[in-house]
């Protein structure tokens, strides 16, 4: 039986040039900072993908979803492997909600440049590429 990564779709969702994330608990990863996100489903776009993540973990809806880059990310412990395609994307609507308290503690916004530790490792791994985090940071200051 070959086993072959899969791949996971997180949404950086901005706000008042912040982003939003979420502490992980009861999966692998516990305990660290992440965006919203989830698996791609079979026949799903990436864009439906990180709508459909964004307001099953959250409530709030995301609007002008574009692409990001891709992350590589083996969590050798847990023996998992994903490829993570983030999007940026801009808050539209909703009241912020805790929907999966069994697998989110709590949500909240962070300007980019005071991003919690400890991080999710998708998010540890985009954070050592520095093209991609520059887009992000110029996104989050609506400048880009």
């Amino acid at each position: 039986m070959v086993i072959r990564p899969l791949i996971g779709v997180a949404a950086i969702v901005i706000k008042d040039n912040k982003v939003l994330l979420g502490k992980r608990k009861n999966a692998h990863g516990a305990g660290t900072w992440a965006f919203p996100g989830g698996h791609l489903e079979f026949n799903e776009s990436i864009e439906e993908c990180a709508k459909r993540e964004v307001f099953e973990e959250t409530g709030i809806h995301i609007k002008n979803i574009r692409y990001g880059t891709f992350t590589n990310d083996i969590f050798r412990e847990d023996q998992k492997h994903y490829v993570t395609l983030f999007v940026i994307s801009e808050y539209d609507e909703g009241a912020l909600e805790l929907k999966e308290p069994e697998k989110c503690e709590k949500w909240e916004w962070f300007f980019w440049n005071e991003l919690p530790e400890p991080r999710f490792l998708p998010l540890e791994n985009l954070l050592k590429q520095k093209r991609a985090c520059l887009q992000i940071k110029k996104s989050a200051a609506g400048l880009g």
